[in-house]
């Protein structure tokens, strides 16, 4: 496969490897974007093992809350600028209360929302401000308690990450710390239990490559490798991070102290895992003035 310049650039954005290392991590693994990265991560040359988080979209996240139950649902558009309209807002606040009502993002576009589908009233807004939008996701949330938080809120409940987390218990001060936890270390899952396996062995997979560069024996990689993944789970499940509030304490054991159990967590961030199309300004005005 032919590696192209662009390749080499995304490998490096997203590892803050060398140019060199990332060039060879791709040819070594066929242009394949995925494992290139946990080559460079098992020679020592990958800064970071996350992929690009470059935002493509751009739009709002707004959070509703019930009783026992909460949504966060992401609206996109085109430009910040119209997230910052306030018609688009009351249009995204609307959906979010539609929202509580619903279980999908298909029932949600199918639902009425003042006469209309939820689709159909996107449908319109797009013609009034001339450009495109999109109900993109939403996800609800059950406990006896759902305490919601935004970050960065530009109005009442929306913004650019959203946050929902269900307690068992009463606790609202405790449940906005957590959220605001999440909001700023975005963990993978609540426990260890709910990471997904796939990830769990890619990790290991690339640890234990690590390790066997160390030319050690066996027996003390076996234990390099048990120590590593404990580290590993720790920063990346909810329950095992320190809690941004009070370092000294686990999230899981300052959520004991509290008086609470925290069983789930949501978080919505606009854009997440879209790619944006990137291009040269110069060809840009070039091509609009062809």
């Amino acid at each position: 496969m032919a590696i192209t310049a662009a390749m080499v650039k995304e490998l490096r954005d997203s590892t803050g490897a060398g140019m060199m290392d990332a060039k060879k991590a791709l040819v070594e693994n066929n242009g394949d974007m995925e494992a290139a990265v946990d080559w460079l991560r098992t020679k020592g040359l990958a800064k970071a093992a996350k992929k690009s988080g470059r935002t493509a979209a751009e739009g709002l996240v707004a959070v509703k809350v019930d009783g026992g139950k909460g949504v966060a649902v992401e609206v996109n558009s085109e430009t910040d600028f119209v997230a910052k309209n306030a018609d688009f807002q009351g249009m995204v606040g609307g959906i979010a209360d539609v929202a509580l009502t619903v279980d999908g993002i298909d029932a949600l576009n199918a639902a009425d929302m003042g006469g209309k589908s939820v689709a159909d009233t996107v449908t319109d807004k797009i013609a009034v401000i001339g450009e495109n939008m999109s109900v993109r996701r939403m996800t609800t949330l059950s406990g006896d308690q759902v305490v919601s938080y935004v970050h960065n809120a530009v109005t009442d409940g929306m913004g650019k990450i959203g946050v929902l987390v269900a307690l068992k218990g009463d606790n609202e001060a405790f449940g906005r710390q957590v959220a605001m936890h999440i909001a700023a270390v975005n963990p993978a899952s609540l426990s260890e239990d709910d990471l997904d396996p796939a990830v769990v062995e890619r990790e290991k997979t690339v640890l234990t490559e690590q390790a066997r560069e160390s030319g050690k024996p066996e027996q003390v990689i076996e234990k390099m490798i048990i120590g590593r993944m404990k580290k590993f789970l720790s920063e990346v499940t909810l329950l095992g991070q320190s809690f941004v509030i009070n370092p000294d304490l686990t999230v899981g054991a300052a959520a004991k102290e509290a008086g609470v159990e925290i069983t789930g967590f949501a978080r919505l961030e606009v854009g997440e895992g879209i790619e944006k199309k990137e291009e040269d300004f110069a060809a840009e005005v070039a091509k609009m003035n062809s």
